[in-house]
């Protein structure tokens, strides 16, 4: 009877633990599916999924890496982008273009080739986000430290117009329709450009958020879902310019995407957290899962044909101590450890 009954444990605990892992993974929408390792050290920040292509385009340090999305190998290299923040796709021009903070630049390449064509003298200081608004065929460059944007035609790569803005801008979307909305961190508003007069033409505030940096829109729902750096995400009608909601997210966060057809926003933030909020039928929106990415992973991107997530980051050693002109010191990269995170639905 003894062995019988111990028998009755060992396969009682075994079921519980397999009904455990079961709910977990029940529980679970998301799972880090990879970690692509790309060569090279420095910094990282905006990365853009091409859905068209599969290919990835990957800020880092002072060159655009180009990624196949599906096998993480790298496909080619922008050079010469020092202190690239972003890169921006205009397929039906077929080129592209990056911002590059350390020289006031903007490079144009070719999106083929990925062949530098031309570089471009930015209208501001700290050329930083960037959008192609495919209805006035133009990209709009933000200067995070001039609060105005350089507006680029995309066909002849010429200085179209520069916009002045209210305040220090941070990201922005487009609606397709001739209507930019950018977020002003400084001001914590949105500022609404129309990209065809290429001037600003109202804004709202997204309090109780504070800090806005990454948006994302639902086109369909006119809906802007909004980053900010006091851990919360805001959801505002881009009609009324009224904040509907406001969630709680992670902390860090500088990056946000929207899923149109799950119909579910996404807010990546550098404490290693991705938030991901769903709409519902009912027209709320409520926080599905908090997904654990990792540490310095504060950019994300989506690929709209197959649903992944990419954010970059990597590891980090001990920030070095505070002084007089660095009171609050970031920790080192470790050398060798860069990654782009690949994050999958799981249902």
């Amino acid at each position: 009877m003894k062995k019988m009954t111990v028998i009755f444990v060992i396969a009682a605990t075994i079921f519980s633990y397999y009904v455990q892992v079961s709910a977990q993974t029940a529980g679970s929408h998301y799972r880090i599916a990879n970690k692509f390792h790309l060569d090279g050290d420095g910094g990282w920040d905006i990365i853009t999924a091409d859905s068209a292509t599969g290919r990835v385009f990957v800020s880092h340090a002072t060159m655009v890496q180009v990624m196949d999305g599906k096998t993480g190998k790298l496909l080619g290299v922008i050079p010469d982008t020092k202190g690239v923040h972003a890169a921006v796709i205009a397929a039906d021009a077929g080129k592209g273009f990056t911002s590059n903070g350390k020289d006031t630049s903007i490079t144009v390449f070719d999106l083929s080739t990925l062949k530098v064509l031309r570089k471009i003298a930015a209208t501001g200081a700290g050329p930083d986000a960037m959008i192609y608004d495919a209805f006035s065929h133009a990209v709009f460059c933000f200067n995070g430290r001039s609060a105005n944007a350089t507006v680029i035609d995309a066909k002849t790569c010429n200085v179209a117009a520069t916009v002045a803005l209210d305040g220090k801008p941070e990201f922005p979307a487009s609606d397709g329709k001739g209507l930019l909305y950018v977020n002003l961190e400084d001001k914590s508003l949105v500022e609404v450009i129309d990209t065809k007069a290429m001037k600003t033409v109202r804004s709202f505030s997204i309090a109780p958020g504070e800090s806005p940096t990454g948006i994302a829109l639902d086109n369909a729902k006119s809906l802007l879902f909004i980053g900010c750096g006091n851990k919360r995400m805001v959801v505002a009608d881009v009609k009324s310019g009224k904040v509907i909601a406001s969630l709680p997210i992670g902390d860090h966060c500088d990056g946000a995407a929207f899923d149109p057809v799950y119909k579910r926003a996404y807010a990546s933030c550098g404490d290693g957290t991705l938030t991901v909020v769903q709409e519902e039928k009912d027209g709320a929106c409520t926080v599905l899962e908090t997904v654990a990415t990792q540490k310095g992973a504060r950019t994300v991107t989506i690929n709209e044909k197959t649903h992944h997530l990419y954010l970059p980051t990597a590891d980090f050693g001990l920030a070095p101590a505070p002084t007089p002109e660095n009171p609050k010191p970031r920790p080192a990269i470790l050398p060798g450890t860069f990654v782009v995170l690949d994050v999958e639905t799981v249902h």
